[in-house]
């Protein structure tokens, strides 16, 4: 995640926080009402019009930081935040983390992103750096560490489209973690989405194993 990805996402919090003590009795109200923590995330954000990641900072308010000097606080992060960003949250909507999902990377289906992946990155899949080989080879030998758990691939999904690739590959103890986003995707905040989604994804893949994030198609050391 770069520091404007991160000074964005607090932000988003720190909106939603301030949103939320402006409208704490009701905030309060839809939280005891709710049925469990993530209806009441989503009624925080429905009341909100925040994002999840926000929601959940709401959820997350403890009684000292109700208070007016708490308001005041984070009015004034929010003011230095501001001028630390050259852009808004918005120009770079999934970096919130609400609308990108991960699912299993599937052989017959996901051949056409892995191909434009490969073509652009011209290295293997399995995070080596060697060469690629053939489309066909490259999907045969991924089988083949799935199969045996030594891997886990995921196609990043926005509604219908396939915005990326999240790669998993257990080597030497650790899981080395890889996102490519398509080129027509970027700039949009897909890979800080892909990224954190990515963490509970490896850690039901690979439990109690390390992960080790990679740039795309670099060697480990």
């Amino acid at each position: 995640m770069t520091d404007l990805d991160r000074a964005a996402a607090r932000r988003e919090i720190a909106y939603a926080l301030l949103k939320a003590l402006e409208r704490r009795h009701e905030v309060l109200d839809v939280i005891v009402d709710a049925d469990d923590r993530a209806s009441a995330v989503d009624a925080i954000s429905a009341m909100l019009g925040t994002s999840r990641l926000g929601s959940e900072a709401v959820l997350g308010l403890s009684f000292d930081q109700v208070t007016k000097a708490s308001r005041d606080r984070i009015a004034a992060e929010i003011n230095d935040l501001n001028s630390q960003l050259s852009f808004l949250v918005g120009e770079r909507p999934a970096s919130s983390d609400d609308s990108l999902q991960l699912r299993p990377f599937s052989d017959d289906d996901d051949r056409d992103i892995f191909a434009t992946r490969t073509q652009e990155i011209g290295a293997a899949g399995d995070g080596s750096g060697a060469p690629a080989g053939t489309l066909d080879d490259e999907i045969r030998s991924a089988r083949s560490r799935l199969s045996a758990e030594e891997a886990a691939w995921f196609v990043a999904v926005d509604g219908d489209d396939k915005v990326g690739l999240v790669f998993g590959e257990l080597v030497g103890g650790e899981v080395n973690v890889r996102v490519w986003i398509h080129p027509d995707h970027r700039k949009k905040g897909y890979g800080t989405s892909a990224l954190r989604r990515s963490r509970s994804e490896m850690a039901a893949a690979f439990p109690a194993v390390p992960l080790v994030v990679r740039t795309p198609g670099a060697a480990p050391h």
